[in-house]
């Protein structure tokens, strides 16, 4: 911030010059990457985003009023990602996750009216026959 000494006017530097020229452009050229990725991502997974800009100024070393002030520029980039399909699991009389409902009989066991698992096809003489 300068002041004009004819007309008193208080100049200020443009935030963006300053980041287009910090780290010799470097820092310009890597936001503008972070933010393009921004906007792929947002645009692919039609969910909003993040880019946040943080300048971190540090005052003079010891304390001295003419000592030059580091300044840094970080940056936070919060992209959306694709959401995950989820599954279907239920819990067995341990508590552990499994695929198929323990409470239900397994698709591999028949019973018969009469109590027995001995699989039959029907006969065209008979009712049933024996396999």
């Amino acid at each position: 911030m300068t002041a004009n000494t004819e007309t008193g006017e208080i100049q200020q530097a443009p935030v963006a010059a300053f980041l287009a020229s910090h780290l010799n452009g470097r820092t310009d050229e890597e936001l503008s990457t972070e933010f393009h990725t921004l906007l792929d991502a947002v645009r692919a997974h039609g969910k909003k985003g993040e880019l946040t800009i943080k300048i971190v100024v540090e005052p003079p070393a010891n304390g001295v009023d003419s000592a030059p002030l580091p300044i840094g520029v970080e940056s936070t980039i919060k992209a959306p990602k694709p959401t995950q399909p989820k599954s279907l699991y239920f819990l067995d009389d341990e508590g552990l996750p499994v695929r198929e409902d323990p409470r239900q009989m397994s698709a591999g066991v028949y019973r018969n009216t009469d109590g027995t698992t001995e699989f039959r096809t029907a006969d065209t003489t008979t009712n049933y026959k024996k396999a």
